[in-house]
């Protein structure tokens, strides 16, 4: 557990890089302001989010700067419609002010219950699996393994993302859905500000990845949403799935991935001759 002074610094540097990366992205047209010739920055300066919130200047440098001053929820309401915020990105900006209600500790990670593991075998020959908050995988069915090319060396969902080429060659939409995933990790880390856990799995992660450095340092945030994954699937073609995200409640932050095949896709034959044929070659592997 990292200590309060730890916490509370890592806390006002992620508030600083949040604050500025979405400065950058707001244009003074955007906002009605002329853009007033050459700027050395992209984006709004902090003196126009300053007057545009309705704070002094100097007490909005302190804020993006990270300096430890108090904070009210009208004047971080005033900054995030400034800065254009959605929903997510507003109660990201509260959890840095330090402004979120105390949330219960999450439960430490544990395997996936023999009733969960049961569930996932039911749910074959669809893909499933279970994840805890710091998506690592806890159970994952065989047809998840068959299909996203998950293998013993794949122990976090995140990382196994961003660096097993199996998987990511299958998945049709691997480019357009990278960033949501980066974003969806940084939304949940800053659930756990007490958690050092998330930043360890994000700079090894990083270090290995250079799409994932990169987008991580954007500083978006995302919630996680139900989605159609289409996966080109080698032995079995494509397979299309509706992807549903369920929350765990005991366990905190775990979630389990049910992965139904789209009516009248053909998915759900493909899918059952494919785990046919994986069934053959285990029971015969001669």
């Amino acid at each position: 557990m990292a200590s309060a002074s730890a916490t509370a610094d890592h806390r006002r540097a992620e508030l600083r890089d949040f604050l500025r990366s979405r400065r950058e992205r707001v244009s003074p047209a955007d906002v009605g302001m002329p853009g007033g010739g050459r700027r050395r920055t992209p984006g709004l300066r902090r003196e126009e989010v300053a007057v545009l919130a309705g704070v002094g200047v100097s007490w909005y440098t302190w804020l993006e700067q990270g300096r430890d001053i108090n904070v009210s929820e009208d004047v971080l309401d005033a900054i995030g419609r400034t800065l254009r915020l959605e929903a997510v990105e507003r109660a990201h900006l509260y959890r840095l002010a330090g402004l979120n209600p105390p949330e219960t500790p999450p439960a430490p990670a544990v395997p996936a219950s023999p009733e969960l593991q049961r569930l996932l075998s039911a749910w074959s020959p669809r893909p499933a699996y279970v994840r805890d908050r710091h998506w690592n995988f806890t159970a994952v069915n065989d047809a998840a393994r068959a299909v996203f090319g998950y293998g013993e060396t794949d122990h976090n969902c995140l990382v196994s993302f961003f660096t097993n080429n199996r998987y990511r060659v299958a998945h049709r939409h691997w480019t357009e859905t990278a960033p949501a995933v980066a974003a969806g990790f940084r939304a949940d880390a800053a659930r756990y500000p007490d958690d050092p856990e998330f930043a360890r799995v994000a700079a090894d992660l990083a270090t290995v990845s250079p799409e994932f450095a990169e987008l991580w340092a954007r500083h978006d945030v995302a919630e996680h949403t139900s989605a159609v994954k289409a996966v080109d699937h080698p032995e079995a073609g494509t397979l299309l799935f509706d992807a549903t995200l369920l929350p765990l409640p005991e366990h905190p932050g775990s979630h389990l991935i049910l992965h139904n095949p789209r009516p009248g896709s053909g998915t759900e034959e493909r899918l059952a001759r494919l785990m046919r044929e994986r069934s053959l070659v285990v029971a015969h592997p001669g």
